[in-house]
């Protein structure tokens, strides 16, 4: 959930929506996402909307799950007909840093005001030295299905470059602890690129993550985002900067190595052990689908309207005391900004786009596009863009020239 947020236009006080918004509601899944602000610490390199203990200006974390639950009946007001909720997702921060009762309480109350899908994906977001066996059995228990570790990497010099706190040997004991709890979708998150890490370092970290056998992994070229500490330190030459070949190449050697041990690649950055173990709360926003975000900073999307909240605890908090809509501004998005969201978001996927989405100049684009080895062959004959190895490389590259078309 990235700290800084756009201008927009000023969002109603009541939260409304237009009424084409909601008719549109039942077009597709619709999900719901938790941010829980609160870390122990900040990492070096994060830019997400999160608070220390320090920060948190007298906000107690049972303040903010009385105002989650009020945001709730909030939203249940103002889309009285949405459908079952598809997926729900504790991000943040680190949201078991909150009681699990706590999260257990939220998953509960979304359920019964919205209902849920048979098969409803429940996540939780979690850093390895977060939780315990008695909470993971807790979150199990409270109808958690999925969780996600941030392991980053298994190399201690990496990972201390990167200021996580938890040790390389640390995932393993959360991973069995969560296999112990039952849970039988576990995704872990790496980050490759970050400075001093060699490629047999990258190698060693892929290894370490395979040999926990996780249903899911998820693998992030390191962004130096503006105003972190990361960012600082390798302006005053203490690390050095992100080197592009570095990246390419251990991108590279991520999907050699995950395919190899039977790993799918669904989404750029996001492989997966089978079909049921894709992350389908991040499907839903790749695929432009509807989701209500509640916490302070979080951000929603219901037929073409996006917006997002206030980015303080205590100011959420506030808002939601007094009644009003936690909105900070909101956006419409006309036709033209669904289908430059469609582009950018979808040709990320295994399933690509469809060459008639492009309009006229499709085919000779996607012509253009296949000499360069950047669309997969196959998928061109039967009317698709898909990129290949080399097209994900390149995916920005590729996705401009696409949306060039449409300037």
């Amino acid at each position: 959930m990235p700290s800084a947020l756009p201008d927009g236009e000023v969002a109603p006080a009541d939260g409304r929506l237009p009424d084409a918004a909601i008719r549109e509601i039942g077009s597709a899944a619709f999900s719901a996402y938790v941010h829980v602000p609160f870390c122990a610490t900040r990492c070096g390199y994060c830019d997400f909307n999160t608070y220390t203990a320090s920060e948190l200006d007298g906000v107690s974390q049972t303040q903010y799950v009385g105002a989650i639950l009020t945001e709730i009946k909030r939203a249940r007001d103002v889309v009285p007909h949405a459908p079952p909720l598809a997926s729900i997702f504790f991000g943040g921060g680190t949201p078991t840093l909150l009681p699990a009762e706590d999260q257990a309480l939220i998953v509960r109350a979304l359920i019964e005001s919205f209902g849920a899908d048979h098969d409803c994906e429940v996540t939780t977001e979690a850093n390895p030295d977060s939780v315990s066996q008695q909470q993971l059995e807790t979150l199990r228990a409270a109808g958690i299905n999925r969780i996600s570790f941030g392991m980053q990497s298994s190399v201690e010099h990496v990972l201390r470059a990167l200021d996580r706190t938890h040790g390389a040997d640390s995932v393993d004991r959360a991973v069995a602890a969560a296999r112990a709890a039952g849970f039988d979708n576990i995704s872990l998150d790496l980050i490759y690129g970050a400075p001093g890490e060699s490629i047999a370092d990258w190698r060693e970290s892929l290894t370490t993550a395979l040999a926990l056998e996780p249903d899911h992994l998820s693998a992030y070229a390191l962004i130096v985002e503006p105003g972190t500490a990361l960012a600082r330190r390798v302006k005053h030459g203490e690390l050095k900067s992100v080197d592009d070949d570095d990246q390419a190449e251990k991108y590279e050697e991520t999907d050699g190595v995950l395919s190899a041990a039977g790993y799918e690649w669904y989404e750029v950055s996001n492989w997966a052990r089978r079909a049921s173990a894709r992350s389908q709360h991040n499907l839903a926003y790749w695929r432009g689908q509807h989701w209500w975000g509640f916490g302070p900073g979080a951000h929603s999307h219901i037929g073409g309207v996006r917006w997002w909240n206030v980015k303080h605890p205590r100011a959420y908090a506030e808002r939601m005391a007094a009644g009003r809509s936690p909105a900070h501004a909101r956006e419409l998005l006309g036709p033209d900004d669904r289908w430059l969201e469609r582009v950018l978001l979808e040709m990320r996927l295994r399933e690509g786009i469809e060459t008639d989405l492009i309009g006229e100049p499709g085919p000779t684009l996607a012509s253009q596009l296949l000499s360069e080895g950047l669309v997969d062959h196959d998928q061109v004959e039967a009317g698709r863009l898909v990129l290949t190895l080399k097209g994900r490389l390149l995916a920005d590259h590729v996705i401009m020239r696409l949306t060039e078309l449409r300037g």
